[in-house]
């Protein structure tokens, strides 16, 4: 059969090597899938079919360090997962029996106890049984916290099936965004990552959830997931009419050839291997200082990246070789080897490293405060109708007060010009139409707060250069939010100041868990300014995918949501904001506000600023087109998280009620929050059409392109 597409040139500077205990891992695991029925009588694999799969080869490939006995267990674990996927495709995806597939799939963490005395259910299929083995010989010499992090990824391995199966009844291809954020939990590689540290060295608890230790597992996930859909394009879209493909997702988005297609995840892989190393080089080193990790544990992470790394390069050298994919054309992953076969010469060795650096240098070498002139503005996607709250006129009068109290107009930063000109309480009139007038204050406040601490962020410490005072000051401000009764610093700046009058009037009532929650919103988006400050430091445009994941965090997302959520009290169960539709709905929404601030920012931050933090800016940047260009690709994509909204909201939703067996309550209680972020998304549209701050004739005549005469006081360290 005719490859649909030419194999692009693949980045892996890694060489891979070869477990010398390959043949005892390929004989154990054909005689483990015996016993556990995955074979003959199974109906979904011959001995044949495991033979031409080669999982021992992959395995001895991706763990070329570990011993025999763990490369076992480990191709033991990839041989379930694959056999899970055939299976689960062949008893539900092609006969589309969700029901069946949903309760198939609510059986199996039964069989992954993180206490093993716990007893497990009778296996009725090859997948719990081999589940259950599996489990039990691999848990006891792992920690509880191994054990935690390790079910969740099994679970969302399994459960997001569902989501790929959905797609499929719906004839639904998926938005890029989307795309990327669901196969690392359906394509299986942050568990991946989880046996990498069961072969090399387990994570310490203290470091595993921390930005640089995500970012590793994240870029993992996705070069390994990308370079799969390369490979895999023609088995899953031509023969088993699979959608979740990266390059038909990218076909799809931006109506371009298979070929274009290809070449652009290629591009997406290789830019995300270079953030690989730039975490590993950069942010891991800089997160063992910070915390104190011992030589012992500084050695186990630096094992658990090696080992990332040998993934990333044994994970090629097996797809150029397993029957189950189309591999014609491809190159060694060994770096620096000329391809072989026809129409390849050392030429093309050169062309590959020139495009290599040339990406790298592209991402460094931006001219900063370049003359953009106004922002353009898209056609953009609103369905909701956008709503005031009666008593905005009275917030207005009231706001300008309470930021000259908490000292936040006196600081060379914002004055009484620069506060008109944002216009906070009409962004909180628009997102909560029927609040009380007290509430709309402390809304108003809220984004104020935020607001003008995200510039003196930029403006402040930004131009300074100075990370160190900004993490300084990063810690003072979550120390002015105690959760128990903790003693809270006295305010040595506007924003301390600001911070510690918000908390005492907003918690007050709230129960702990409630305040922990709002806490840890504060301290995502504050610290997400430390990452800001970081690039901005190295002269660095970050990378598309981790642009557009921290700048949730940057807007302050995860804060307003939280304050969306807090009367609705404890009525809707937390799994169920946890879940994939609810995630998928809040991040929808998300992106849209953020995308269409970076729109109607463009020229205040790329002209006036010389910010790259900006959507429109990192895709110029990443895909070396003009702004226009640019701005198509942007305002598509902020169309199609609204059109995602609604997808979630219409179908996604009403079949997560019934899963999870909801109340007519709760499910009012969820009808009111997607009615929340309706008018989230349209009040948030609604402000930046209006406000003068984003305005070109406002920003030639009050932009910021110097420091403030006067140092803001300084923050000093806590205690």
């Amino acid at each position: 059969m005719t490859q649909p597409f030419r194999l692009p040139h693949f980045y892996m500077p890694y060489p891979a090597r070869l477990n010398p205990h390959l043949d005892e891992a390929r004989a154990h695991s054909v005689g483990w899938a015996r016993d556990m029925g995955m074979l003959e009588g199974s109906g979904i694999w011959e001995q044949s079919d495991l033979d031409a799969h080669d999982y021992g080869l992959l395995c001895a490939y991706t763990h070329p360090d570990c011993d025999g006995p763990a490369l076992s267990l480990i191709t033991d674990w990839y041989v379930w997962v694959f056999f899970f996927d055939d299976h689960f495709l062949g008893m539900f995806k092609r006969t589309q029996d969700r029901a069946a597939g949903k309760a198939h799939l609510d059986r199996l963490p039964l069989f992954m106890p993180l206490d093993l005395s716990t007893p497990v259910p009778e296996p009725r299929n090859p997948v719990e049984a081999g589940l259950a083995d599996l489990w039990a010989r691999t848990v006891p010499s792992m920690s509880a916290d191994w054990r935690r992090r390790f079910a969740v990824a099994t679970e969302h391995l399994l459960n997001e099936s569902m989501w790929e199966l959905s797609n499929i009844n719906e004839g639904r291809v998926s938005n890029p965004v989307e795309y990327i954020e669901m196969r690392r939990k359906v394509g299986g590689a942050p568990w991946s990552a989880g046996l990498v540290e069961y072969a090399t060295a387990e994570v310490p608890a203290s470091v595993a959830r921390t930005r640089p230790l995500r970012v590793l597992m994240e870029t993992f996930s996705d070069a390994v997931h990308l370079r799969n859909d390369l490979f895999s394009y023609q088995r899953e879209v031509e023969d088993e009419g699979e959608l979740s493909n990266g390059v038909l997702v990218l076909e799809t988005f931006f109506g371009c050839t298979t070929q274009e297609a290809a070449e652009t995840v290629n591009d997406i892989l290789t830019s995300r291997l270079h953030q690989f190393e730039h975490t590993a080089l950069t942010e891991v080193p800089a997160l063992a200082l910070e915390k104190g990790l011992t030589p012992g544990e500084v050695t186990a992470v630096a094992a658990y990246t090696k080992g990332l790394q040998d993934w990333q390069s044994g994970g090629h050298e097996w797809h150029m070789r397993s029957s189950r994919y189309m591999n014609e054309g491809a190159t060694s992953a060994a770096p620096w080897q000329a391809p072989t076969g026809p129409g390849t010469s050392a030429a093309d060795v050169s062309a590959l490293l020139a495009a290599v650096a040339a990406e790298r240098l592209r991402v460094y070498s931006h001219l900063p405060h370049q003359r953009v002139g106004p922002s353009l503005l898209p056609d953009f996607a609103m369905p909701f109708e956008a709503e005031l709250n009666p008593h905005l006129d009275a917030a207005r009068g009231r706001l300008t007060p309470w930021m000259h109290r908490m000292g936040m107009l006196d600081e060379g930063v914002w004055d009484e010009d620069r506060l008109a000109a944002a216009d906070l309480p009409l962004c909180a009139a628009g997102l909560d139409p029927d609040a009380t007038a007290e509430a709309l204050d402390l809304s108003s406040q809220w984004l104020a707060w935020g607001t003008y601490a995200d510039d003196y962020y930029t403006l402040v410490f930004g131009h300074r250069r100075d990370l160190v005072a900004a993490r300084l000051t990063t810690e003072r401000l979550s120390a002015c939010m105690p959760l128990a009764g903790e003693e809270v610093p006295v305010p040595a700046n506007g924003m301390e100041h600001g911070l510690v009058d918000l908390w005492a009037r907003t918690t007050g009532a709230m129960p702990p868990e409630a305040r922990r929650t709002l806490k840890d919103a504060v301290d995502v988006m504050t610290a997400s300014w430390l990452w800001e400050l970081s690039n901005q430091i190295q002269h660095r445009v970050p990378d598309p995918i981790d642009y557009l994941e921290m700048r949730r965090a940057t807007f302050g997302s995860d804060l307003t949501l939280s304050l969306c959520r807090m009367g609705h009290g404890p009525a809707v169960p937390p799994e169920v904001y946890r879940s994939g539709p609810v995630r998928s709905l809040e991040n929808s929404a998300v992106d849209y506000a953020c995308l269409v601030n970076d729109v109607f920012s463009y020229q205040k931050e790329i002209e006036y600023e010389g910010e790259m933090h900006n959507a429109v800016f990192v895709v110029q940047n990443f895909f070396g087109c003009d702004y226009p260009t640019a701005l198509g690709v942007v305002g598509d994509l902020l169309n199609q998280r609204m059109r995602q909204f609604q997808h979630v909201a219409t179908h996604e939703l009403p079949v997560l009620y019934e899963d999870f067996g909801l109340s007519e309550e709760v499910r009012e209680i969820m009808a009111g929050y997607v009615a929340d972020l309706q008018n989230w998304m349209a009040g948030i549209l609604n402000w930046h059409r209006n406000v003068d701050r984003y305005k070109a004739e406002y920003l030639a005549r009050r932009a910021h392109g110097f420091l403030p005469d006067r140092p803001p006081a300084p923050a000093l360290p806590v205690g």
